[in-house]
């Protein structure tokens, strides 16, 4: 017996990952992400995917500008990518601008099947149809399809530089308009200093540079649409909470150097049991002794010290975390299951919407997929699974302009659109518990089905 039809809609799959690492190792993490991430592509077969990458070129982008180019060509021509006949790559190349590069990497791709799709320009105020493959680098403020910025210096603390800022891009599917904003925040230069306060004094540097994103993404300049900001965040739990919550019952220790009496490291050692060491605290070291804890229940237990976000409450929504932290794993393929010592595990990376964007979402579903990693470690990927519900109009009357949802449009051409039920007659994904292994730099997926009523 047939089954029912599946609604007609777009599926559009929002992709975060900060792939710093993928270009110091490329033989193996690179290809084990590229083979994770095809896979999650076959499996869900978005009609429209956004990528936004972070870091992209690793910790030397000068050194790495071949694993760049392989990179960006294997995306392009995979033969897993071969449906997606067009395509926007917008690459922030121009290392030697301190004033300008973020690092920054946004792929745009398109199902054959969609027939039409327009991106903003941002100087002539109108939309245009995308057609063919296309990519952008060097000097991207110049270049009219998106917006591009690094924070002011004065955000950068002790006004120093580094690769942090945003770009913007604008597109509009059938009469849905929206903001697609690929972003990467400050960063806790110190676990000591990030210790002394709550909230650290980097919680108010993020708070700041969130701020300014926001404001510029809604000024007068342009229409106002819905929007999804994914990127890493750098959000971490509150530090001074946390410890005081894992070491209740430990006492402290402060070791200060000796020549300038600055303190270097804080131990804290259970009251008896030998006084074993429970957590060791340092600039670059959060040493704790039971890394399960950030794992159990998918760390549900430390979510009320995720603050960061409620300054926002009003200007952001996001949809429940239901998986563990997703930094900082391991590099290393054979510890791919453990946190690194460096940091207090937190959830950095994440996809967050403007409430008129959370409206539209109906149902969602959460889950772990991934192959085991031909290195003999499973690759770890968290999705989320959005249906979100577009302004009820007939397809006919599309080109008569769109919803009040969304601005009208400059169209250069008369609207079609055709989705006959592409992506959507799968079966729902199950709940499951995570999978041991690594997040390999994909730390969230989140598939969005746009569900047009006909």
């Amino acid at each position: 017996m047939a089954g029912k039809a599946a609604a007609p809609g777009a599926a559009v799959l929002l992709v975060t990952a900060n792939v710093g690492s993928l270009f110091d190792d490329p033989e193996n993490l690179q290809k084990n992400w590229l083979r994770e991430f095809y896979q999650v592509v076959h499996t869900h077969r978005p009609h429209f995917m956004a990528l936004h990458c972070q870091e992209f070129g690793g910790k030397n982008y000068e050194a790495s500008m071949s694993h760049v180019d392989k990179f960006v060509k294997e995306l392009l021509s995979s033969d897993a990518m071969k449906e997606y006949n067009r395509a926007r790559v917008y690459l922030d190349e121009n290392y030697q601008s301190q004033e300008h590069f973020t690092a920054l990497g946004s792929f745009y791709f398109l199902h054959e099947s969609l027939k039409n799709i327009y991106q903003f320009d941002f100087k002539a105020k109108k939309y245009k149809k995308v057609t063919g493959k296309e990519i952008y680098s060097d000097t991207l403020e110049s270049t009219p399809m998106l917006e591009k910025e690094k924070f002011p210096q004065d955000y950068f603390p002790e006004c120093k530089w580094s690769r942090k800022g945003f770009i913007r891009t604008r597109w509009c599917l059938a009469d849905c308009a929206f903001d697609l904003v690929n972003i990467h925040l400050f960063h806790d230069a110190s676990n000591l200093v990030a210790w002394e306060t709550s909230p650290s004094v980097y919680s108010g540097i993020r708070h700041k540079a969130l701020g300014y994103v926001l404001d510029r993404i809604i000024d007068q300049r342009f229409e106002k649409v819905s929007y999804f900001v994914f990127g890493d965040f750098n959000f971490r739990l509150d530090s001074r909470s946390v410890v005081e919550t894992l070491c209740t019952k430990a006492t402290m220790q402060t070791i200060r150097a000796a020549d300038t009496n600055e303190v270097v490291k804080l131990i804290f050692r259970e009251s008896d049991n030998d006084r074993k060491v429970m957590l060791q605290l340092e600039k670059k070291l959060f040493d704790y002794v039971n890394q399960e804890v950030f794992r159990d229940n998918n760390g549900t237990a430390l979510l009320e010290f995720d603050k960061e976000l409620s300054v926002f409450k009003d200007r952001l929504c996001e949809l429940d975390i239901s998986f563990p932290p997703s930094y900082p794993y391991s590099e290393d393929c054979a510890q791919g299951e453990q946190y690194m010592n460096t940091r207090c595990p937190a959830w950095c990376d994440r996809i967050l919407m403007s409430p008129s964007a959370r409206e539209l979402v109906l149902r969602v579903a959460v889950w772990c997929s991934g192959p085991a990693s031909r290195v003999g470690v499973p690759i770890q990927v968290l999705a989320a699974l959005l249906r979100i519900q577009l302004p009820a109009r007939d397809w006919e009357a599309a080109a008569d302009g769109p919803s009040a949802w969304a601005p009208a449009p400059t169209w250069e051409t008369g609207m079609e659109f055709q989705a006959p039920g592409f992506g959507l007659a799968q079966p729902e994904p199950s709940w499951c518990e995570p999978a041991d292994g690594r997040l390999l730099s994909l730390p969230l997926l989140c598939h969005c089905v746009f569900q047009i009523n006909k």
